[in-house]
């Protein structure tokens, strides 16, 4: 076992009713997860972090209590170590959103994601009455340059390392052009708690209910940015059908807001161009820089959403037949 794993369960006297250690899959980041099965107790994930925490200081923490308050369910901090560098975490066990959805049957399917755009009316709701500078996420947000930097990482880690693209300057410079505008448009929307990777990975069933995981790096965008993830998701697939009605409840829950269905359609699909090109990005580093393949299964879906957004829209003509060659 981990020295420092072993020393943090001595310490929550947890030792001596361990059964054993399980190591999970983690994530992309450093952090490593592991399952503690106890005696006549429900197990525990341990996150082992790469060295000592600042447990008062963690984003994860503060966000963690600012979506307990919305609420939304998230997984309960049960303990900690700042010098071992250890949270435990209620298990919420293995099954996310995206497994059960092969084994769920279409009402089920339905009721799901149901839940999960319910969870991101709330959020934006109850987020902007909670709104506070104690809390991370309102200190930062989807801005101008946050945004290009997403679309520039397309272009680092999809087109020129994953693709082998060689734009000349003059394309790079119409690159940049395009980039302006449609971050320009989407840093200007007014600005609404988001999770930043609200998808079908992050989103596990635990009981009745589904969970929200992986939410450190929330922070303030557009109202689109979580539906676009969830709808837009690289992971799973939904037929048009599926979309519009999901689109058309969560746009039910916001029926204080005037939100014209077309209009809030058009953002919608140029938050999710931007969100896909951001993701082909991601898998492109992961490939190419991370030595991890696992992801380029992902990618034909990714750039189906792509390209139809590209050709669904006049403005994005030009941008299209910059990307085509490459894609």
């Amino acid at each position: 076992m981990e020295p420092r794993l072993e020393q943090y369960l001595a310490e929550q006297q947890l030792s001596e009713q361990t059964l054993k250690v399980v190591p999970l899959t983690g994530d992309a980041s450093d952090r490593r997860y592991f399952r503690v099965l106890l005696k006549d107790a429900k197990p525990v994930v341990l996150a082992l972090h790469a060295g000592p925490i600042d447990y008062a200081a963690m984003p994860f923490v503060a966000v963690a209590k600012l979506l307990s308050e919305v609420p939304v369910p998230v997984p309960a901090i049960l303990h900690h170590s700042d010098p071992l560098g250890v949270i435990g975490l209620e298990d919420l066990g293995d099954v996310t959103l995206q497994a059960h959805l092969g084994a769920a049957t279409a009402t089920e399917h339905d009721a799901l994601y149901r839940q999960a755009v319910d969870f991101i009316a709330r959020m934006q709701e109850r987020g902007e009455a909670l709104r506070s500078d104690a809390y991370p996420p309102y200190r930062i947000a989807f801005d101008v340059e946050k945004l290009t930097w997403e679309l520039e990482f397309f272009v680092k880690h999809y087109l020129l390392a994953y693709k082998g693209a060689a734009p000349t300057e003059t394309e790079r410079a119409a690159l940049r052009e395009e980039w302006s505008a449609i971050v320009d448009e989407l840093a200007a929307e007014r600005r609404v708690l988001c999770h930043r990777d609200y998808h079908s990975r992050n989103l596990m069933l635990h009981g009745d209910s589904l969970y929200i995981i992986d939410f450190q790096d929330a922070r303030m965008g557009p109202d689109t940015y979580d539906l676009a993830s969830l709808l837009r998701d690289a992971y799973v697939d939904l037929n048009p059908q599926q979309v519009d009605g999901l689109i058309a409840i969560f746009l039910a829950h916001k029926s204080g807001d005037r939100h014209p269905a077309d209009e809030f359609r058009r953002r919608f699909d140029l938050m999710a161009l931007q969100r896909n090109l951001k993701a082909l990005g991601t898998f492109g580093y992961m490939t190419t820089s991370r030595n991890n393949t696992v992801y380029i299964q992902y990618i034909p879906r990714t750039l189906a959403y792509v390209k139809a957004n590209l050709a669904k829209y006049r403005r994005f003509a030009r941008l299209q037949g910059l990307l085509d060659p490459w894609l």
